[in-house]
């Protein structure tokens, strides 16, 4: 009964991966209206409207020719295949208006889940995205863990300027070429 539980959910992940890799066109005109309305109720009500993740996932993976995962995938976000090897993952997003104060954290690193590697896409106020950085598990690990912050060390928060410094750029907007990270090869 597990196995077949199992084997319905699998189809069930590779059904919505077909689906999401057809309408890609459609997901994308969809969160261009979603980030249209999103700027109009801030414009409103001073708040934010909660899509910076979605747009930040999508948006990462159109422009850096990334896999999505299955909705809900514990750990991970999206995948890339590189000669073979699959790297696991996960993505943050932040929303970065023009005046915004420094200090601006990124969500939650859960060190217990599947990932290799994370990526943090910056975007400005009209969730354009500017820079996209990444940083792999080690360097992410050791900054989580090194003393002096209770925030780093027991909710598994980095600030986007620690982020930025322990990672690279892997696109900017301004720029022609994609820069390539150094995987340590």
């Amino acid at each position: 009964m597990r196995s077949e539980s199992r084997n319905t959910a699998a189809h069930a992940d590779q059904s919505n991966d077909w689906y999401v890799r057809k309408n890609m066109n459609d997901i994308a005109e969809l969160l261009a209206d979603a980030k249209s309305l999103a700027r109009k109720y801030r414009k409103l009500t001073g708040k934010s409207l909660g899509i910076t993740g979605e747009v930040a996932e999508f948006s990462a993976a159109q422009l850096l020719g990334l896999e999505l995962a299955a909705a809900r995938q514990p750990g991970f976000d999206a995948t890339r295949s590189e000669s073979g090897k699959v790297t696991k993952i996960q993505i943050k997003g932040r929303c970065v208006p023009a005046n915004a104060k420094p200090g601006r954290k990124l969500g939650r690193i859960q060190l217990d889940k599947e990932w290799d590697v994370v990526l943090l896409v910056l975007m400005d106020e009209d969730f354009d995205v500017q820079n996209i950085y990444e940083a792999e598990r080690l360097a992410i690990e050791e900054a989580l863990r090194a003393p002096g912050s209770r925030a780093r060390n027991e909710r598994g928060v980095l600030s986007v300027s620690k982020f930025k410094a322990i990672g690279s750029e892997v696109w900017n907007k301004n720029s022609k070429e994609r820069p390539v990270p150094d995987r340590g090869s």
